[in-house]
């Protein structure tokens, strides 16, 4: 009988650790919709305090960063067009495949930028360094900024 006990005890415990882990696999908010232009305009009007960005038109964004075609479907950017290295891009891809593609490229983009103004205005270039790329579900995010903290408060907010 002590036997039959611990037997069903173990297979109770396997069961609810596999229900647990379950219930918490998948990719977060991958299912969750999450609003470019609201995200990468809320970035623009409250993060950026040295700089005027100025949005990028779309069909620049295969330049820019390289994304292939067709892996975007909605995107909002804002870039400096001063000699700083602020820049927001919230970009909505296909799928999440195409959206964990799109930040590794956002990713490449901060190493050559950083590499690009540790040439000369090393302030920048540590500003690189806090860089924020993420991605969740079809979306990916990139944010140089002044206000870090505030930047992640906004994208915890947006679904990110």
């Amino acid at each position: 009988m002590r036997k039959i006990t611990k037997c069903f005890a173990l297979v109770a415990a396997l069961a609810v650790s596999a229900f647990a882990l379950t219930a918490c696999s998948g990719s977060g908010n991958s299912s969750k919709e999450i609003d470019v232009v609201k995200t990468a305009d809320d970035l623009n009007s409250s993060v950026i305090t040295s700089d005027q960005l100025t949005e990028t038109k779309s069909e620049m964004l295969g330049s820019i960063y390289f994304f292939e075609d067709g892996q975007v479907e909605k995107s909002k950017v804002y870039m400096s067009g001063n000699a700083t290295a602020d820049e927001i891009v919230v970009v909505q891809c296909k799928d999440e495949d195409a959206a964990k593609s799109a930040a590794e490229l956002l990713k490449t983009r901060v190493k050559n930028q950083t590499e690009l103004f540790s040439t000369y205005n090393a302030g920048e270039a540590a500003k690189l360094e806090k860089a924020i790329v993420k991605n969740t579900g079809k979306y990916a995010v990139l944010c140089v900024c002044d206000d870090y903290d505030k930047a992640e408060s906004i994208l915890k907010d947006a679904g990110f």
